[in-house]
């Protein structure tokens, strides 16, 4: 049986993986990467962040071409909706940016193996990786270096029974044939909201299911609420505080049950999305072969530098622990394997930043003002509307607000939360400047061009000190 020789193989090509393969060719490393689909670039770009953010632009330029244009003084007569063609402009995004991950793999000379990576035990202190491809045919390695970075698989409930029809997951979701006429959403998390956003704008009546009585978990409470309310006014609707029982398919709709209250109640829906949080995928590695197991949250426990129990063995991004963002995965990513070829790899967890895609858009970085309060950490707060910045004016898009949070004592930045336009986009100074250990007055006396919606972080940060200038 011939073997193949690397010094790294990486298990997984989304964005922690193929962005760790790179660098670790980089790194003079000679470098394999196994993934199952025929598409590089993980759920995130295939089925994910990439394609739902492709659905969000298109259906938001549709839901302002139906009456938002109109206070610009743009009379458009009839904006009609063609789903295919925007469906066809989102699968092409995705084509274009799988092709250029695989275009990378080639300028780095890194080598890919299409099929299912599964770890097949040691061997004179390497580990032993087996390809099995769709096709039959197996390849396989002998690694140095094994990083596992398989990501994760979307989560389900008891009672609620997924057809990839009327009852599916995200996947389902970024590909409608047709505008639901209510989609009901179970879980109002990012991917909840996002998708339902899209398909509200588009037509659908969007009903969101929540067994919190908020919506958003995680997200500082304040920002959260305040999108709540836009979020209700664009149309969404909001259950809160129920447990959903059941869903399953019904005819050519489904129908989802719930318990609000202790008294069950019943929806009938055209489609149903079932978004309740993402659980790691590490089905068929073989952990079990090199004597490698998994927490009761089904996640590869590592240390600080993602080492696993296991010499040579190392694990990031949606199968450890920590926020699952592809980001994160993609710092995890380099941080591991330049400590591997370098000795230094770090990854700062205290700046890595949040964005729900909605619109307006909500962003976070760093403690929310509940952690804070929880650890008992004094702080002061400074925020400023986009109500009172002309730049949010000029767009016609002043809901929202920025919110930072600073050390009472040093006043260095601990968090910062922002909803309104661009949030994804201004949230990056404050990351950057947490990144360096600033101040909030670093950030206020620092000049922010005018008009822009980066004002309103700067006014934010002078409200630290009760010095903001325009309100």
């Amino acid at each position: 049986m011939s073997e193949a020789h690397f010094d790294l193989v990486v298990i997984g090509a989304g964005p922690g993986g193929y962005v760790g393969a790179i660098r670790a060719a980089q790194l003079g490393m000679q470098v394999a990467c196994i993934e199952k689909e025929p598409a590089l670039g993980g759920t995130c770009l295939r089925v994910g962040c990439i394609p739902s953010k492709a659905l969000l632009e298109s259906s938001e330029l549709y839901h302002r071409a139906q009456g938002d244009l109109g206070r610009h003084g743009i009379v458009v007569p009839s904006a009609g909706l063609d789903l295919a063609a925007m469906m066809k402009r989102k699968d092409d995004i995705v084509r274009q940016l799988t092709a250029g991950v695989a275009g990378l793999f080639k300028k780095n000379k890194v080598t890919r193996f299409s099929g299912t990576g599964t770890l097949q035990g040691r061997r004179d202190g390497l580990t032993l990786v087996r390809c099995s491809a769709a096709d039959g045919s197996v390849t396989h390695m002998v690694a140095k270096h094994v990083l596992l970075a398989t990501g994760s698989e979307p989560s389900s409930l008891p009672g609620v029974e997924l057809d990839g029809d009327r009852v599916g997951t995200s996947t389902e979701a970024l590909a409608f044939s047709a505008v639901p006429g209510h989609l009901v959403v179970v879980g109002a998390g990012v991917i909840g909201v996002e998708l339902g956003s899209v398909w509200l704008r588009l037509g659908a009546k969007v009903t969101v299911l929540e067994y919190l009585d908020r919506i958003l978990p995680g997200t500082d409470a304040e920002i959260a609420a305040a999108a709540q309310r836009v979020f209700k006014k664009q149309g969404m609707a909001f259950e809160l505080g129920v447990k959903v029982t059941g869903a399953r398919k019904d005819g050519d709709g489904a129908v989802v049950t719930f318990d609000k209250g202790g008294v069950e109640q019943t929806l009938r829906a055209d489609r149903v999305l079932v978004a309740v949080g993402r659980k790691p995928y590490t089905a068929a590695l073989g952990l079990d072969s090199v004597g490698l197991t998994t927490d009761k949250r089904g996640r590869i426990e590592t240390d600080a530098h993602f080492a696993t129990a296991v010499p040579g063995i190392f694990a990031i991004g949606d199968v450890i622990a920590g926020p699952m963002l592809a980001h994160k995965a993609e710092e995890e990513a380099v941080a591991c394997v330049e400590r591997l070829a370098t000795g230094w790899g770090h990854v700062d967890y205290d700046s890595i930043p949040g964005i729900v895609y909605t619109d307006p858009e909500v962003a976070t970085v760093g403690k929310s003002e509940e952690d804070l309060k929880a650890a008992g950490t004094p702080y002061r707060k400074g925020s400023f509307p986009f109500m009172a910045n002309g730049r949010a004016k000029a767009l016609g898009q002043t809901d929202g607000m920025v919110k930072i949070l600073a050390d009472a004592q040093t006043d260095k930045v601990l968090g910062c939360a922002i909803f309104g336009p661009r949030a994804g986009d201004l949230i990056a100074e404050v990351a950057v400047a947490m990144a360096f250990g600033a101040s909030s007055e670093d950030i206020a006396r620092a000049c922010h061009a005018h008009p822009t919606l980066a004002e309103v972080v700067k006014e934010a940060a002078l409200a630290v000190d009760g010095r903001a200038i325009h309100i």
